[in-house]
């Protein structure tokens, strides 16, 4: 039966991988088209590829949504209009 957001998904409903529940979330946030997406780590648990992909396919998104992707990935954010790099230690004085 189809729950909307509450639908119950996986094969024979066991629990997703890191990856799938990464996908499907952001899925779930373009759903609604927003004009602003942010993503928090949203491609940890991708394997290079997929990530590569998704990312194309939300910079094919950018006349018409505003993407703050905060990461340790470098590869995730490039190409950027806009790039902070935040550096921990010169931000405790170190």
């Amino acid at each position: 039966m189809l729950e909307g957001f509450e639908t119950v998904v996986g094969e024979r409903q066991l629990k997703l991988s890191g990856g799938e529940r990464q996908r499907i979330a952001i899925a779930r946030a373009l759903y609604d088209e927003h004009a602003l997406l942010v993503l928090d780590e949203a491609s940890s648990a991708l394997a290079d590829q997929t990530e590569r992909q998704i990312m194309d396919g939300l910079r094919d998104l950018a006349d018409r949504l505003t993407i703050i992707a905060v990461t340790h990935r470098t590869s995730m954010i490039r190409p950027g209009d806009q790039i902070a790099h935040i550096d921990a230690a010169a931000l405790l004085g170190k």
